[in-house]
Order: C-alpha cells, then structure tokens, then sequence
C-alpha cells in the first residue's frame, strides 16, 4: 500500500489506508511513461497490457524453495496447522481500524527474514525496475497474507476499493504488489480488479457526482475480474486499479505476500531513518491498516534479516549512489 503522511496533498491522513514505509510522488502518470531502459522481465506485450489495464503478472518472480519457506513462516506466525483446519478460525490477535480487512487473513509480520528475501529477490526487483523505468528504487515494508475459507466465525464478503484518493487531480501515482504462495483458483479468495474501469478511468471520472467517494467506486456496468495467479507469481498494479480481495468460499488457503517498489526518496531522512529502525528493531509500520502483533514475536522469535547488497539499498540502508 502507498503511504503520504497526514500533511500530504494526496491526504493519508487519520482513517485512510496508507504504509508509512515510502512516500513518492510524480508529475508523470505510470501508464504515461516512456521507456529509456530495456525491459529486464516484461514483454513489450505485458507492458503494453500493463499501461492500457494497469496490471501485469510476473510468472515464477521467485523460486519454489522461497515459496514454500515464506509459507511454513506465516503457518508457524499465526499459531495455525496447515493439516488441522480447526486450527485455522482462532480470533484476530486485533481488529482493523480499516474495517474491510476484519476477518481478510492479514498476518502482522513485516520484517522477518523470509519476507526479505523475497523483497530483494533479483527477479522481484528487476520486475519494478521495468515498471517505474529506474534503477534506484526503494521497497515497501508490508505484510503477508492467509486467508482460510469463510467458515464458523470468519465473516468477509469481500471488497473493491482504491488505497488512493481519485479524486485529486492530478491523479496520485504508486505502484502495488502481491506475490501469491499458492495456485490459486476464482473461488479461494485471492486478489480482484476492474481493468476496464482503470481503462477508461478519465472518462468515468468526469460522468460521476461531485461528492462521490473517492476510495470506493461504482461498479455499475463493470466486472469484477478474479487474477488467477501461481505460487510465486508477482502481480504488480497501478494504485488507480480499483482492487480488493475476495471472499474465500473454497476448501484452500489462500496466501500471498504483498510487495511493492517506488523510486527511492534518499532526500527524506526522516524516512530512511524509520525505514532502517523497522528492518533493525522489527517495528511495524502505524497506520489505519495496520494492527501489528501484540505477542511482538518478530522481536522476541525470529533474528534479524540478513540483507544483501541489493536489499541494503532496497530499504535504504546504503544509497543507491555510493556507500553510507
């Protein structure tokens, strides 16, 4: 998720979702960029989708054994036996401010090793680098997610939503990402968008109310349309994608781990100091999406992620020009 701070012109401000991990604006609108550079992952067809839909899927962005160590974390975070489904409907260890995500599998982990590994996974990187069209990125520092199937006393329905306000004009400009762990099928749960409302998203915009919401759209006249992902595939989308997750009405687990990069704000010290203290201490980030974990396990359980080169500069450890 993207984050402004409370005093920023794009509002992430008390009530609204945001991560407090990066902060980047733009005059250039992501599906308005002209590449400089090679494209490393992308097809010229996946970018040309990706700019007209704002979406795309990085097939197998990380290895298998990567999949299935990022898996046997989150069982073991969140107390749960993947053989025992009895196991899987314990209470939230906290409600959501932000509603929507009671009951959604949120699992409030943020800087244990395996999730690093995945963030400065080459491919990973090299995936975003084609998307912003710049080498000097930093990473979101963001959760994972379970999601067992609604039954006994899990109540989600699902939603669709911005985490941007549409409104604004120009539009805001940030980057998504959700890495599944699983094959995934239309009814376990995972991620949902509107393409063709990103699409025509400007001319929309100019047939609805003035006082519409600006996170929540009307979906009137558009489908819903379920991603169908692999495990270790990367689905990367423009925060004007209309998203959310939906309901999981199968006899699966739906897992995932979300990812993001922006361009890197190495003039924000204030920033990169939070950022280094949340890799170093394991602190969460604060925000109206984000809980955290009351037990602290990520200080108390698990060590401290070991970073590569890359990953130093991914979280702004090291800038991306010389060594700190």
């Amino acid at each position: 998720m993207a984050y402004y701070n409370s005093e920023d012109r794009y509002g992430y401000g008390d009530g609204k979702p945001g991560n407090n991990s990066v902060a980047y604006t733009s005059t250039v609108q992501l599906k308005e960029i002209q590449k400089t550079q090679p494209l490393r992952v992308l097809s010229e067809e996946d970018w040309k989708f990706w700019q007209t839909y704002g979406y795309v899927v990085i097939q197998q962005a990380i290895p298998q054994e990567y999949v299935q160590r990022t898996i046997d974390f989150l069982w073991e975070f969140q107390e749960m036996d993947p053989n025992d489904p009895s196991t899987w409907y314990k209470d939230q260890l906290r409600d959501h401010e932000m509603k929507e995500l009671n009951n959604s599998g949120m699992v409030e982990a943020y800087n244990a090793p395996v999730l690093w590994d995945n963030r400065q996974y080459q491919r990973v990187y090299d995936a975003f680098v084609d998307i912003w069209d710049s080498e000097k990125l930093w990473v979101t520092i963001d959760r994972a997610n379970l999601n067992p199937p609604n039954r006994e006393k899990r109540e989600f329905s699902g939603f669709i939503h911005w985490d941007c306000d549409t409104t604004l004009d120009p539009p805001p400009i940030n980057v998504q990402g959700v890495l599944s762990l699983v094959d995934s099928t239309p009814t376990m749960g995972g991620f949902q968008c509107v393409p063709e409302l990103f699409r025509t998203f400007e001319d929309w915009k100019t047939k609805q109310p003035a006082d519409r919401d600006p996170w929540v759209p009307d979906l009137a006249g558009f489908d819903v349309e379920p991603i169908a992902l692999k495990a270790g595939d990367l689905l990367i989308f423009n925060s004007l994608q209309a998203h959310g997750i939906r309901p999981n009405q199968s006899d699966q687990v739906r897992m995932a781990q979300y990812i993001a990069m922006t361009p890197a704000q190495e003039g924000n010290e204030e920033l990169r100091e939070w950022r280094v203290r949340s890799w170093r201490e394991r602190e969460a980030p604060q925000g109206y999406a984000f809980p955290g974990d009351p037990r602290e396990w990520e200080k108390t359980k698990y060590p401290q992620a070991q970073l590569t080169e890359l990953g130093k500069r991914l979280l702004g450890l090291e800038n991306w020009n010389t060594n700190r």
